[in-house]
């Protein structure tokens, strides 16, 4: 089957991507910014790729019209402009509108648990969109799905950072309410079996594991699972925003989507009775094995994907290519020069900085930039990077945003993502037997002018300390 797959460079869609070409389709990845998408060498040749921003109908025509299958799995939930239902709802329109021009025949679309008369924000859009994606001419099938529990999911990654960080916790009082978790490989199962399968059509399904747990449970299971003991004590004069501040500073997400999950939060998202497992032949597991099957990723260091390199999880706005230019005028530099001699040892120190690596020099001055970021709404440092050993275009890294990744070219290019009165680049390239570390900075206004000149005493030591690092002999 001819099968279009949106939200691939996403947490899921990179996820069921290789399932779908195992599985014998012929995939055409709909992404809007193709420099996102790193499929490696086996994919790429086994794969399609169409540029098309949902937000912009002209685009879609890019879309191919002889197609069998389609996946919507866009999500608008962290948008900063804080009109994510409106676009929600443009980007369903305008995807029925171009299916409806082309043969597909079934959609599938991954949604949330919406069966609770007051649903949050985040859930009603859902809801809007599931309506208006079944209003086209072609067969919708809808799992609605709550929380998904896997290496590199958002909310995994916040259970993760709550229970490892706090062995006390005095937390909100919506951890009482319940959710009805499913491992992420369960959910690619289902997304994957569907598909074609008529006695699905034109219905909608919650998909869960077996377990319903509150939030607190769910947190002192994992504790379990990871051999730690912690206490957990709600208290009821946490507000909504008091609770999305407490998960931002604790936790790795940014605010944005802490204020959304606080607000889904308060609604119980459990599952409605349906046949679909048995129909299928699944058999989702329990969330202790779900815990322990994530954890076992981790530990492999083999995470296929991770919320965190969304988009979703810093500050760009646009895609990675607008920013790939690094500007030459009315900008800030600082160019640092080494020789080098093992051009291979070189490129592998750079591809392992960051994370738990650190930045090799001013570890400490690194982390007071990321705690004065978190502190002033930025994503501090606490993204780390998905791979220890391995960068992509499109990855996070700690504040910072890949914009290229060429190990053979020996280039690494990075956008800061933190709060800045201006705009950061930071720059690793090998030319001949020469290391150039370059940073440069797009001062904004005269407060950006005087932020350069305040931090340049601290970068004269950090980025000569780094570089001197980078180049030492072993």
């Amino acid at each position: 089957m001819n099968i279009l797959l949106t939200g691939v460079t996403g947490y899921i869609g990179k996820r069921l991507l290789p399932v779908l070409v195992e599985n014998g389709h012929t995939v055409i990845c709909c992404v809007r910014d193709r420099s996102r998408l790193n499929l490696g060498r086996d994919l790429a040749s086994k794969v399609s790729v169409v540029e098309a921003d949902f937000l912009d109908p002209d685009s879609l025509a890019a879309i191919p019209e002889d197609i069998d299958g389609a996946y919507y799995l866009v999500h608008s939930m962290s948008s900063h402009s804080g009109d994510f239902e409106d676009m929600e709802r443009k980007s369903a329109e305008n995807f029925r509108d171009r299916m409806n021009r082309t043969q597909v025949r079934h959609v599938i679309y991954l949604s949330g648990i919406i069966n609770d008369k007051n649903l949050s924000k985040h859930l009603a859009s859902r809801k809007q969109v599931e309506d208006i994606l079944g209003s086209g001419r072609y067969a919708l099938t809808t799992l609605r799905a709550g929380i998904i529990i896997g290496s590199g999911s958002a909310s995994f990654e916040i259970i993760r950072d709550l229970v490892e960080k706090l062995p006390v916790m005095i937390a909100p009082r919506w951890l009482k309410t319940r959710s009805q978790p499913i491992a992420v490989r369960d959910v690619i199962s289902f997304l994957e079996r569907c598909l074609g399968d008529e006695r699905t059509w034109n219905r909608n399904f919650d998909i869960g594991g077996p377990d319903v747990l509150t939030y607190k449970e769910m947190l002192m299971q994992y504790a379990r699972v990871r051999g730690l003991r912690r206490a957990i004590f709600s208290v009821p004069v946490l507000t909504p925003k008091l609770s999305s501040y407490w998960l931002y500073f604790v936790t790795s997400t940014s605010y944005s989507l802490a204020v959304k999950l606080v607000d889904s939060m308060k609604v119980d998202v459990t599952c409605r009775d349906n046949d679909l497992a048995e129909m299928l032949g699944i058999e989702p597991m329990p969330y202790p094995r779900a815990v322990s099957l994530a954890f076992e990723k981790i530990e492999q260091n083999a995470i296929l994907s991770s919320w965190k390199d969304s988009l979703i999880s810093g500050r760009l706005r646009t895609g990675l290519g607008q920013h790939i230019q690094v500007p030459k005028f009315g900008c800030f530099k600082d160019r640092k020069e080494r020789p080098i001699r093992d051009r291979e040892r070189i490129l592998g120190r750079i591809w392992s900085i960051g994370g738990d690596t650190g930045w090799y020099y001013g570890d400490w001055l690194w982390g007071m930039r990321g705690f004065l970021d978190k502190l002033f709404g930025g994503v501090g440092l606490r993204r780390g990077r998905t791979s220890l050993d391995d960068i992509n275009t499109g990855d996070t890294l700690d504040f910072w945003r890949v914009l290229l990744a060429d190990k053979a070219g020996g280039r690494l290019l990075l956008y800061a993502e933190m709060r800045l009165p201006g705009e950061a680049w930071l720059e690793f390239r090998i030319e001949d037997d020469r290391l150039i570390q370059e940073a440069t900075f797009r001062p904004r206004g005269v407060w950006g002018r005087l932020y350069w000149y305040m931090v340049l005493p601290f970068h004269f030591f950090i980025f000569n300390g780094m570089i001197n690092k980078l180049t030492k002999s072993p």
